[in-house]
């Protein structure tokens, strides 16, 4: 599909799950703190390139690890100052990270595919018009997140097996943002 006729300017607003999209994923582990964080090749250059056509950018990314007592969410916020400074360095940014630190199934659950995270988002930068977002993101959840609002969905191809089409599927954020710019 092209994204051409999505029409995206930029009063848009680019949702972006972090692990497997921005930073290489541990599959059956957890990042706990900023040594462990590595981003994927040219990611901080195309989140650059997309925060500048996009009006809003925000990180949504569950972390049941802290939930598990893995880490602390003093971990955590100290990991995403690394990763929205390391942006920052090449001229991008991120407008604010949201996260989820309950275990799945909480009762508080907010992890995505549930909405909370972008509706929180909403309630603190109201011209956040879902129908006007893209979420970027490589599972089914974030995928499923972005339909259930009215957004266009990005999928990173990764090893997490695929059980809902998305929108537009990519190998990167670097061939999304190829491809956003191109087609602009």
């Amino acid at each position: 599909m092209s994204i051409k006729g999505w029409n995206v300017d930029g009063t848009w607003t680019l949702f972006l799950d972090r692990d497997g999209v921005i930073n290489k994923r541990v599959f059956g582990g957890y990042i706990t703190q900023v040594t462990e964080f590595h981003f994927l090749e040219g990611a901080r250059d195309a989140i650059a390139t997309l925060s500048n056509i996009f009006h809003l950018t925000f990180v949504v990314t569950n972390q049941q690890g802290i939930g598990k007592g893995l880490m602390t969410e003093r971990n955590l916020l100290e990991i995403h100052a690394y990763m929205c400074d390391q942006i920052h360095m090449k001229g991008g940014r991120i407008n604010k990270c949201y996260f989820a630190p309950n275990l799945r199934g909480a009762d508080d659950d907010m992890r995505k595919p549930k909405s909370d995270m972008a509706e929180l988002a909403q309630m603190e930068f109201p011209q956040v018009e879902f129908k006007r977002c893209v979420m970027v993101g490589d599972t089914d959840s974030d995928i499923v997140f972005g339909r259930n609002l009215g957004m266009k969905t990005v999928r990173i191809k990764t090893e997490e097996p695929i059980g809902v089409d998305a929108d537009l599927t990519v190998s990167s954020l670097v061939e999304f943002s190829k491809l956003l710019k191109n087609e602009m």
